[in-house]
């Protein structure tokens, strides 16, 4: 029998003030439409449809891998987005969530709760409430003298005693999904906004002897919608303390959680220094003992154990057990030091791997390089690897010591053991166990130069 999920993404968002889907908007860089399809996934959602509208060319690519897209064409009400489900789930049936795409904060156990609700009474639909200090723009959650849901009233319909309810609707259903169906076809437009409100199914419901219950919410955050950029930002906020403390108890040390931003998916392993002002987004993966941070941002990359990560901005990179980089290091995608390796003061380094052991200590630019281990690149070194069409490949063998300010114009080869002098423009292949110096010679002429008071 399985749960079905709904998740209503076609809306406008216009208080977002944005070119942008309101669902689009991020989160800790993920969706706000994700966030709430990963839940309803975890929640125990088999089959998931997202209806889309508004911006749907934005909308579709985060949605269309894992979820069926279906098409509201004209945004006619919650009732009208629903009913443009029916072809795709025909025939389906148990229990069937009805999601906003725009409420990121709301969690899997939250979802698990309405449906075990709604299953353990029979209901026809569970509502999830909450109680607030001020429901203004909520619709109102009128309840019978048996305690049961007898309608929703939104807000422009509300007589003043039922403006006086402040138990809301949190937007978040479960059905029975043959129900549901049946009962959209009774749905009208009878009403202040002229639209098909799927609350009204509830009235219908309780005419068929369905019970519709409610669930209030223990914490009402959870059911918190974004409809600004102020609300989208309050949102962000409690995220970042829901992850940070997730990370905290499995034995990460944060030292200010209210400067550390951390994304769904990034792991790290206990006994992780985490410093203020560190952002970790994407796919990163943090192991265990390592120092990341102050003023670090970390993007889908990969950390090894006791590695000292300081000032870097490191995106696509891999960076192996007991690194250093920084302060001020920059790793561009496919960088990688291996094990023990070294990016120091103002150093970048794109597409290259870095052997065990070697450093970039300062001021060095390494592009297209296949670096052996134990090399040493002295401060203001760079690698020519881009000739204004096309890049081009250096290597560097073991045990090799490149001076300070050497330019390696690519494509070259460097063996291994070579020593390189400072100051050194190096064009031709360098062969093991050599010197290599390419300096234009020094002229002095005395006395050439009059004296200045």
């Amino acid at each position: 029998m399985g749960t079905t999920a709904i998740i209503m993404a076609a809306g406008q968002g216009t208080r977002m003030k944005s070119s942008k889907a309101k669902v689009v908007h991020e989160v800790l860089g993920r969706p706000l439409v994700r966030w709430v399809i990963e839940s309803a996934r975890a929640a125990g959602a088999d089959k998931i449809v997202t209806v889309v509208g508004h911006g749907r060319d934005q909308v579709e690519p985060l949605v269309g891998e894992d979820t069926t897209v279906v098409v509201q064409e004209e945004q006619r009400g919650t009732a009208d987005a629903v009913a443009s489900c029916t072809q795709e789930l025909q025939g389906a049936t148990g229990s069937l969530l009805v999601l906003n795409g725009d409420c990121p904060l709301v969690t899997p156990e939250i979802l698990t709760s309405l449906i075990a609700e709604r299953e353990a009474n029979d209901a026809g639909v569970a509502i999830m409430t909450m109680d607030l200090e001020d429901p203004t723009g909520y619709g109102r959650v009128i309840r019978g003298a048996d305690g049961l849901v007898e309608r929703i009233v939104e807000q422009k319909d509300c007589s003043p005693e039922q403006l006086a309810v402040t138990e809301c609707n949190a937007g978040f259903y479960c059905f029975d999904a043959e129900l549901l169906f049946q009962a959209l076809e009774q749905v009208s437009d009878d009403n202040a906004n002229g639209e098909f409100y799927l609350t009204d199914v509830i009235e219908i419901a309780r005419k068929n002897n369905r019970a519709a219950v409610g669930c209030k919410a223990q914490d009402p955050r959870e059911c918190l919608g974004v409809n600004t950029r102020v609300q989208l930002a309050e949102a962000t906020k409690i995220m970042q303390h829901r992850i940070n403390e997730r990370h905290m108890l499995a034995g990460v040390t944060i030292i200010d959680p209210d400067t550390v931003w951390i994304g769904a998916d990034v792991s790290i392993g206990p006994d992780t220094q985490i410093l203020p002002m560190t952002m970790l987004n994407g796919t990163t993966s943090i192991g265990e003992g390592s120092i990341v941070g102050p003023n670090t941002r970390l993007t889908d990359t990969v950390v090894g154990n006791d590695c000292v990560i300081d000032e870097t901005v490191a995106v696509q990179a891999r960076i192996d057990d007991g690194c250093t980089c920084g302060p001020r290091a920059y790793l561009r995608p496919d960088a990688h030091l291996m094990e023990g390796a070294k990016a120091g003061t103002h150093v970048e380094i794109k597409k290259s791997t870095i052997g065990p052991g070697s450093k970039v200590p300062h001021l060095s630019y390494i592009g297209d390089t296949q670096m052996g281990a134990g090399v040493n690149v002295g401060a203001g070194s760079i690698t020519c690897n881009y000739d204004g069409a096309k890049k081009w490949q250096t290597t560097i063998g073991d045990n090799t010591f490149v001076g300070s300010d050497t330019m390696m114009v690519a494509p070259v080869n460097i063996g291994s053991d070579v020593l390189i002098g400072a100051g050194s423009v190096i064009t031709e292949d360098v062969p093991d166990g050599s010197l290599a110096l390419g300096r234009a010679r020094q002229v002095v002429k005395e006395g050439r130069v009059a004296s200045h008071c």
